[in-house]
């Protein structure tokens, strides 16, 4: 396979978050997928862009099936084992759907950036309008097909909407180089110059971040 070969061609079933990353990351460049589950992006990444891509994941189980399938995937979590890379270890860091799930987000995305020269995140957006509307009119925690759980047993700890991340990124310093709104068959919302209106209609979003 040739690494500029586009990835659509290559994984038409991939999760669409992981198809718009894979976009994004450049031919050979070194990458380390946070939360990589049974190494989907990395095998992509691999092979369509010649990468070297490693992966970090919590799941013993997912780790051992991709561990199994050759890919270069190690056990562990984000909240605790970063901190054991080298600065700048890898030309890009990613964090697809789990930003939410962790218990430090603040401490992970400064983290990413210390062993990364760019992050990758995505997560799914709590200020969508379905979501304001099944907790407005319900009073209940919103089901969703993003937002897919019972309250009582979601991984999710920390929703946030994509106002909060470029707030977040604003206090923190760190320039955000991309970003996209989404809706889950991967159509593009098309607010790319508004914020409010993408925090109302991108059921996800996609941010690529450096240092200032």
């Amino acid at each position: 396979m040739k690494p500029d070969t586009p990835i659509q061609y290559v994984a038409k079933n991939m999760r669409v978050d992981l198809r718009l990353i894979a976009d994004m990351i450049p031919p050979g460049a070194r990458v380390l997928d946070i939360g990589c589950g049974n190494g989907e992006l990395l095998s992509v990444l691999t092979e369509a862009k010649n990468a070297d891509a490693r992966g970090i994941e919590i799941d013993m189980e997912q780790a051992t099936r991709a561990v199994a399938n050759g890919l270069a995937v190690i056990h562990g979590d984000a909240d605790n084992d970063l901190a054991f890379y080298p600065d700048a270890a890898f030309d890009f860091v990613i964090l697809s759907r789990t930003l939410q799930a962790v218990e430090k987000p603040r401490e992970v995305l400064r983290q990413m950036l210390r062993i990364g020269q760019h992050a990758i995140v995505s997560f799914p957006n709590f200020g969508h309008w379905a979501v304001r509307w099944q907790l407005a009119s319900s009073g209940r925690m919103p089901m969703t097909d993003t937002w897919n759980r019972g309250w009582y047993e979601t991984p999710n700890i920390h929703p946030c909407t994509i106002r909060d991340f470029f707030e977040l990124c604003a206090k923190d310093g760190y320039v955000v180089e991309e970003w996209l709104a989404a809706d889950d068959e991967g159509l593009q919302s098309p607010w790319r110059r508004s914020a409010w209106l993408a925090n109302l209609f991108g059921e996800q979003a996609l941010f690529k971040l450096r240092r200032a």
